[in-house]
C-alpha cells in the first residue's frame, strides 16, 4: 500500500469511527461459499488452508462491488470449534492473507460467539470464552487485521467477554454487533438499548446489529441503538427471510429493495453499513452508490442521562427525575443475611432482591462484606444467582477494589460501583477500574481526614473527586456525588449541611448526579422511620437523585411517589392517583408496581409481579411462589413441608407443574427472560428431587412423560439453544436423549429406533447447515415414519421449516415444551 493510499483509508476509517463519514462492510461469506459448492457440514474457515483462491474469490467480488470492509473468514475459527482440524494461528493467517489478496481497504477480523452458553446456564466459563478470543485476537493482529468486527453475538456477557480481549491484546478498533429476534431481544432478554449503553461503554468503536432479521424489521431497532449507543452505529440486516432451492438457500430481498431500507436508517442515523445472510455483492454495490451520493452525516448529540443496566433492563434518570437503591442486601446489622453469605445459602438475598424489586427499588446495592468469608468468591458467586431471579441492575458495594474489578468484569450490563473517596489511594485504585469497564461509580466525600463537617468541606472533595474522574475520561453523568448522612442525634448541625452541600454540587458540577445513604440521618434516635421520611424529602428538594433506602419502609416510598407527583415526573400523578386512590394512613402496606410502573422505573420491567413468596400462607402456595421466584432450596424446603400432610402427586400437580405453566406464560408474554426461566427449573427441578427421593421410583406420577431425542445437525457445533431445550424437557418430567453436537442423520435415526422416539428437536444456527437438517428429516421419514420432528434456531423460521419438512417450528425453547405435550401428552 503505497504512503498516500495509506493516508487516505486511515483518514477513511477515523472519520467513520468519529461518526464524521459512512463505512461499507462487505456482506454474506457463508451463503456465497455454498453457492460456489461449500458441502453441507463443511467447515467454512477451513476453507482458507484448502481451497484460499474460492475465498479470495468472494472477498474480490465485494471488493469490486465498493466495500472498503472485508471481514475474514473467521466466524467460527475458535478453538473450540476448530478442534484438531487445524489451529487457531493457522486459520486466521490464512484467512487475513485471503481477504488481503483481494487488495480492499481495511481488512477486518471476524470474531463469532462460541458456541457454548456462558455460566451459570451453561458450562464456559467468562474467563474462558475470555481466552478463546483473546487467543484469536493475537492470531489476528499477528496476521496484519486492521480492525475486528465481533458479530452475531446473543450474550450480552459473551460479547464483553470478546471486547475485552480485543481491547487487552490488540490496539484496533472493535465493531460489535449482536442479533435481535422478532421481539426486540436477544434469546437471553436483551435490548437494543441494554446493548448499546453496556457496549459503548465499555469501549467499543461501533456498536450495532446483524443477522436474523431483514432490513424493515432491523430498521426500528437501530432507532433504538441509535439512542443509547453514543458512537457510530453498525448495521448488517439480512436479505429477508431463506428458503431452500435445489439444496441451496435463497433469500427473498434484492439490493434495491435492501438499498432502499439501508437509506432509511442512514436518515434516522446509521453511519455503518453492510449485510449479513443472504446478501450479495450486488447488495453491496447498492448500498455504494447509495452512500456515495449521500452527504457527510450529521453530528449526534450526546444524551446527560445517568443510566446503567442489568441484562434485560436499564434504568435511566434525566435531570430532574429520582431514582431509589435498595440496601437491604448488606450484612451489616443482619443476622440472617450474615449466616446466609457465611453458608453460602443464598436464599436469603435472593428473597430481598425480590421483594425489593416488588416494593419498588430501581438498582439492588449488593454488599457481601464479612472478614471472615473470602468476599471476592461470594461476590463472584451472588451476582449471577441475583441476575437470575430479578432484572434490577446492580450496585457493587465493596471497599476492596479487587472484589470491585472481579465483580464488574463479568458483570453483563453497566453496574454502579460503590464507591470511590477524595483519598489518594482510593482514586488511583478505583477510578482505572470504572473507566476500563465502563461504569457508573458513587463518589464518597471524604479523604484521609475524614468527612468534612461543613458544606464546603464536601464540596472542596467532590471537586477533587470530579477532576480526577474528567481526567480518566469518566463521563460526568456517571459521575454519583454522596455527600454522606450522618447522625442528626450526635450533630444537629450534620442534616443541614448535608443538605447544603447536595445543592452546592448540583450548583458547582453540573453534570453530575447526587446520592444519600438517607438512613444513617436518624441512628441513635426513636422512631427512625419518621426521621428518614422527613429527611429524605428535604434532601429531594434540595436536589438529591437517587435514594438508598429500604423500599419496603413504606413512609420512604410515600415520599418518593409524592416527590414524583410535586416534581413533575410523575405525568398527571397518573401513577400517584392509581396507587394511592383510596388509601388510609394506617393502610397495611406500600403500594406496589404490580397495578403498573413508577415513574423512572427500569425499562422493561416485569408487570404484576405478585406480592411473593413470604406473603403465601399455604405450603402449596409457597412451592408455587418460590418455583416462579427461581429460588431454589426454598423451594426444595416448602416442598418437604408439603410432603408432610399430602402425597407427591398432590406436590406436582398442584405446586410444581403449575408453577411452571405460570412461568412459561409470562415468558412468552416477555416479563420473564431467560435467565429467570432457567432458575424457575433449576427451582423446579430441586422440588422433584425431593419428591423423587421421598417416593418409590415409578409411583405417584414421578415416571417419565416419554421420551425426546434432541441434536444439533450434522456440521452445526452451536448447541446453546438444545442446551436449553433438554434443561427445560428435563424439569418438566421428559425422558431426554441428548445427542449432542454435529450429528449426523444415521446416528439421529438410529437412537430414534432404538428408543421408540415419538418425538425428536433439531438445532442449526448456521444456514450452511439446514440442508443437512432437511437430510436428516427425510431419513427420519424414511425409518421412523411414527416419529415427529420439531425443529429451531437462529435461522429457521416456520416457512423455512416447512420447506425441510418439519412437523413443527419451535420459535424458542418454551414452545418445545408445549409441543411435547401436545406429542407425548
Amino acid at each position: 500500500m503505497t504512503d498516500a493510499r495509506s493516508a487516505a483509508t486511515s483518514d477513511l476509517l477515523a472519520a467513520a469511527l468519529a461518526g464524521e463519514g459512512y463505512l461499507l462492510i462487505d456482506g454474506a461469506m457463508g451463503t456465497q461459499l455454498q453457492e460456489r459448492g461449500l458441502a453441507a457440514g463443511e467447515l467454512p474457515e477451513l476453507l482458507c488452508l484448502t481451497d484460499p483462491d474460492e475465498v479470495t474469490a468472494v472477498h474480490a467480488a465485494y471488493v469490486a462491488a465498493g466495500a472498503d470492509v472485508v471481514t475474514t473468514n473467521t466466524f467460527g475459527a475458535n478453538a473450540t470449534k476448530l478442534g484438531d482440524a487445524a489451529s487457531v494461528e493457522e486459520v486466521f493467517s490464512a484467512a487475513v492473507a485471503c481477504a488481503r489478496a483481494a487488495r480492499p481497504r481495511y481488512v477486518a477480523a471476524d470474531l463469532g460467539p462460541t458456541g457454548q452458553l456462558l455460566e451459570p446456564m451453561g458450562p464456559l466459563s467468562f474467563d474462558d470464552a475470555y481466552e478463546l478470543f483473546a487467543r484469536q485476537v493475537r492470531a489476528a493482529v499477528a496476521a496484519g487485521a486492521d480492525l475486528f468486527v465481533i458479530e452475531t453475538m446473543t450474550d450480552l456477557a459473551e460479547a464483553k467477554a470478546a471486547l475485552l480481549a480485543v481491547r487487552e491484546n490488540s490496539a484496533l478498533p472493535a465493531l460489535v454487533t449482536m442479533t435481535f429476534e422478532e421481539d426486540g431481544r436477544t434469546f437471553l432478554g436483551t435490548t437494543p438499548e441494554v446493548a448499546a449503553l453496556t457496549l459503548g461503554s465499555l469501549g467499543a468503536d461501533a456498536v450495532g446489529i446483524n443477522c436474523s432479521l431483514g432490513p424493515d424489521e432491523v430498521a426500528p431497532l437501530a432507532e433504538r441503538v441509535l439512542a443509547w449507543a453514543g458512537r457510530p452505529v453498525v448495521v448488517q440486516a439480512n436479505a429477508g427471510l431463506p428458503r431452500v432451492e435445489d439444496g441451496v438457500t435463497r433469500y427473498d430481498i434484492g439490493p434495491d429493495e435492501y438499498a432502499a431500507a439501508v437509506a432509511r436508517m442512514l436518515d434516522a442515523g446509521v453511519t455503518i453499513v453492510g449485510g449479513c445472510c443472504g446478501t450479495t455483492p450486488a447488495h453491496t454495490a447498492a448500498e455504494r452508490a447509495l452512500l456515495d451520493a449521500r452527504r457527510p452525516p450529521e453530528p449526534r448529540a450526546a444524551r446527560d442521562v445517568f443510566a446503567v443496566c442489568g441484562p434485560q433492563r436499564l434504568v435511566a434518570l434525566a435531570p430532574g427525575e429520582v431514582g431509589v437503591i435498595g440496601e437491604r442486601i448488606n450484612p451489616t446489622g443482619k443476622p440472617r443475611m450474615k449466616e446466609a453469605l457465611r453458608s453460602g445459602n443464598h436464599d436469603r438475598p435472593l428473597a430481598e432482591a425480590l421483594a425489593q424489586e416488588r416494593a419498588g427499588a430501581q438498582i439492588l446495592d449488593v454488599n457481601v462484606g464479612l472478614p471472615e468469608i473470602d468476599e471476592r468468591a461470594v461476590m463472584g458467586r451472588l451476582v449471577p444467582e441475583l441476575l437470575g431471579v430479578t432484572t434490577l441492575p446492580l450496585q457493587i458495594d465493596s471497599s476492596d477494589p479487587s472484589v470491585i474489578e472481579a465483580a464488574v468484569r463479568s458483570y453483563p450490563g453497566k453496574p454502579l460501583v460503590n464507591s470511590v473517596s477524595a483519598r489518594a489511594d482510593s482514586l488511583a485504585a478505583v477510578l482505572p477500574i470504572v473507566a476500563r469497564y465502563g461504569c457508573a461509580v458513587v463518589a464518597l466525600t471524604l479523604d484521609e481526614r475524614g468527612i468534612p463537617e461543613t458544606a464546603a468541606g464536601r464540596l472542596e472533595l467532590a471537586r477533587r473527586i470530579v477532576a480526577a474522574t474528567d481526567a480518566a475520561g469518566i463521563p460526568r453523568h456517571d459521575v454519583v456525588v454522596d455527600c454522606l448522612a450522618m447522625a442528626a442525634s450526635t450533630d444537629q448541625r450534620a442534616p443541614r449541611a448535608i443538605l447544603d452541600a447536595i445543592r452546592a454540587v448540583k450548583a458547582e458540577l453540573p453534570g453530575v448526579r447526587t446520592v444519600l445513604g438517607v438512613s444513617n440521618i436518624s441512628f441513635g434516635l426513636p422512631l427512625r422511620p419518621l426521621v428518614n421520611a422527613t429527611f429524605l424529602a428535604a434532601a429531594l428538594g434540595a436536589g438529591l437523585d437517587l435514594a438508598i433506602i429500604n423500599p419496603g419502609s413504606r413512609r420512604m416510598m410515600d415520599v418518593v411517589d409524592s416527590w414524583r407527583v410535586l416534581s413533575g415526573e410523575d405525568e398527571s400523578a397518573r401513577f400517584y392517583v392509581e396507587h394511592y386512590a383510596g388509601r388510609t394512613d394506617d393502610a397495611a402496606a406500600a403500594p406496589s408496581g404490580a397495578g403498573g410502573e413508577r415513574p423512572g422505573a427500569a425499562a422493561g420491567a416485569p408487570a404484576g409481579a405478585g406480592a411473593g413468596a413470604e406473603a403465601a400462607a399455604d405450603p402449596i402456595e409457597r412451592v408455587r411462589a418460590l418455583v416462579i421466584d427461581g429460588r431454589a432450596q426454598a423451594a426444595a424446603d416448602a416442598v418437604s413441608e408439603v410432603l408432610l400432610a399430602h402425597d407427591a402427586l398432590f406436590a406436582i400437580n398442584e405446586g410444581l407443574v403449575p408453577a411452571l405453566d405460570e412461568v412459561g406464560r409470562r415468558f412468552e408474554a416477555g416479563t420473564f427472560f431467560l435467565p429467570q426461566l432457567m432458575a424457575s427449573a433449576e427451582a423446579a427441578k430441586a422440588g422433584f428431587e425431593v419428591i423423587r427421593a421421598a417416593t418409590p421410583a415409578g409411583e405417584a406420577g414421578m415416571a417419565a412423560k416419554g421420551c425426546v431425542v434432541l441434536c444439533t445437525v450434522r456440521g452445526d457445533i452451536h448447541d446453546i439453544g438444545k442446551n436449553i431445550v433438554r434443561m427445560l424437557l428435563e424439569n418438566y418430567g421428559y425422558d431426554v436423549v441428548d445427542l449432542g453436537r454435529d450429528v449426523a442423520p444415521e446416528t439421529v435415526v438410529a437412537a430414534v429406533e432404538e428408543r421408540r422416539a415419538p418425538l425428536v428437536g433439531l438445532s442449526a444456527l448456521m444456514t450452511t447447515t439446514v440442508p443437512a437438517m432437511a437430510e436428516t428429516i427425510e431419513l427420519l421419514r424414511a425409518r421412523a415414519p411414527w416419529c415427529r420432528v420439531v425443529v429451531g434456531g437462529a435461522v429457521l423460521t416456520p416457512e423455512y421449516a416447512q420447506m425441510v419438512g418439519a412437523d413443527f417450528y419451535a420459535r424458542d425453547a418454551m414452545e418445545t415444551v408445549r409441543i411435547a405435550g401436545e406429542v407425548l401428552g
